[in-house]
């Protein structure tokens, strides 16, 4: 599997419009950008590639990063930062085919694959594939598991993909508070490659209306607010998870600027071989 970063940041990126914060000016200094995220996965074998969720920054990805369209997809949740660039797919495509988990949201009263298929029912040129969670699909010659998580208070999936031939394994977190159930835990363990979602730095949870949660046996908040991990939270779950490697994502312009580049925060374009 190859791995493209194609967008690492939350839900306004970095730098963020209208923004001259020390970070968002710095950003702009070393070049760099977190768009909103998305995740490019090319099965080297085949030349498939696979997307997992679909940025307002569809276009700017694709026109910016080197890699091929992708023949299909993943949606983790219905947030617009991950869903909101499948309106893209007009005119690009021949025929998409998009997955999703069918679990009902009581939030909602409808599953994540039915609000894809719901909101863009416009788009005769994407097909809607449901999956239960845990249950085991192809993609692009990959093998597939959506994972529930914890992102009150709507449901949102993690990602396992790996490949049947060589065994590597890439685990993506999804948008989620530390409290990721024991067995998503279970299937998202001993990747390769771990993508884990790090909104702030710990020491930012005072800022927050709801402070911090899942404290460590030293205090620190592992949970800012109650939907995102912290930095801190993230990389406890990668010592926990047994992760080989570790990239945090989904990072926002919160962090302080002399942190907010340093390792293992990831930027736009960065690519894994596994």
């Amino acid at each position: 599997m190859r791995v493209t970063l194609l967008g690492t940041g939350d839900t306004t990126g970095t730098p963020t419009v209208g923004c001259d914060c020390d970070t968002c000016v710095r950003a702009r200094e070393l070049g760099v950008e977190r768009s909103r995220f998305a995740v490019h996965v090319e099965n080297r074998r085949t030349g498939e590639c696979l997307l997992v969720d679909l940025s307002p920054d569809f276009r700017h990805q694709f026109l910016t990063q080197d890699v091929s369209l992708p023949d299909e997809a993943v949606v983790t949740h219905i947030h617009f930062d991950h869903l909101d660039g499948l309106g893209n797919a007009y005119r690009v495509f021949d025929d998409l085919p998009v997955h999703a988990a069918n679990e009902t949201d009581p939030v909602t009263g409808e599953s994540v694959a039915d609000t894809v298929r719901r909101k863009y029912d416009y788009l005769d040129r994407i097909t809607v594939v449901d999956h239960a969670p845990f249950e085991r699909f192809s993609v692009c010659g990959l093998d597939c598991r959506l994972v529930p998580v914890d992102h009150p208070p709507l449901v949102c999936y993690g990602l396992v993909v790996e490949d049947p031939e060589t065994g590597a394994k890439l685990s993506l977190t999804g948008d989620t508070s530390y409290g990721i159930p024991d067995d998503s835990r279970a299937a998202l363990a001993d990747p390769d490659l771990l993508l884990a979602d790090a909104i702030v730095p710990a020491a930012l949870c005072e800022y927050h209306p709801l402070g911090g949660r899942h404290e460590n046996s030293e205090g620190v908040p592992r949970t800012f607010g109650s939907k995102h991990m912290t930095r801190e939270g993230a990389l406890d779950m990668a010592r926990e998870l047994g992760a080989r490697e570790t990239r945090l994502v989904h990072t926002a312009h919160f962090y302080p600027a002399e942190e907010a580049f340093e390792e293992p925060l990831a930027v736009d374009g960065e690519q894994y071989d596994l």
